[in-house]
C-alpha cells in the first residue's frame, strides 16, 4: 500500500504562510497541496521549494474532499477540538490530507465538516496557546512521515540533497 500526504489550504489569513507551507510540505514527501477558493499565494519563504510540490486548486472544499476520498484519503483537521489526539500516538491508518486553520480563529465550521478525525500538537511550555500554522505544519507532517516510514533524504555535509527541479507544471 502506497501511503501519501496531502495538505489543504483553505482559509490561511496570512498569504506569505502559503510558501513557507511549501517549504514544510516538500520537507516532509507531501504529494499535493490543495488549494481551495484563491488560487494565488506568496512564495515567500519557500526558498525555491514550490517547484517541487504538486498543487492543484480546487474551488469549494466540497469539491477537494471529493477529490480526495476519491484517493480513498482520510482527512485530518489540526485543531484542538475535545475529541482531538495527540499527533504524536500517530493515529494515522492510510494516505491523509491535513486541513490546517486560520492563524488567528482556527477552523471554521465548515472546514471541521470535512474532516474525519483532528490531532492536535501537545505543548509542554505555559506561555502560549497555540504555534504559528506554518510551525504545526511542520510538526504535523514530520510525525505523519514518521509513521508512513517515508526514507530520510540524502545529505552532503550539513545539507541535505534537493533533487534536480522538476518540469514546471501547468495549473
Amino acid at each position: 500500500m502506497v501511503v501519501e500526504s496531502y495538505v489543504v489550504v483553505h482559509n490561511i489569513a496570512k498569504r506569505h504562510n502559503v510558501g513557507t507551507l511549501a517549504r514544510s510540505a516538500t520537507a516532509f514527501g507531501v504529494s499535493e497541496f490543495i488549494l481551495v477558493g484563491r488560487r494565488e499565494f506568496n512564495a515567500f519563504g519557500s526558498h525555491g521549494s514550490t517547484s517541487h510540490v504538486r498543487f492543484r486548486h480546487f474551488h469549494s472544499l466540497h469539491d477537494a474532499r471529493q477529490f480526495l476520498k476519491d484517493r480513498d484519503c482520510d482527512i485530518c483537521g489540526v485543531e484542538i477540538t475535545d475529541n482531538a489526539m495527540p499527533v504524536n500516538h500517530h493515529p494515522f491508518t492510510k494516505s491523509t490530507a491535513f486541513l490546517l486553520g486560520n492563524e488567528g480563529t482556527g477552523l471554521s465550521a465548515k472546514e471541521c465538516e470535512i474532516c474525519d478525525f483532528f490531532v492536535y500538537i501537545p505543548q509542554y511550555g505555559d506561555g502560549t496557546a497555540s504555534l504559528n500554522v506554518t510551525i504545526a505544519a511542520s510538526i504535523v507532517l514530520h510525525q505523519f512521515g514518521v509513521w508512513a516510514g517515508f526514507p530520510e533524504r540524502t545529505r552532503d555535509g550539513n545539507k541535505f540533497i534537493v533533487a534536480e527541479k522538476p518540469a514546471k507544471q501547468t495549473r
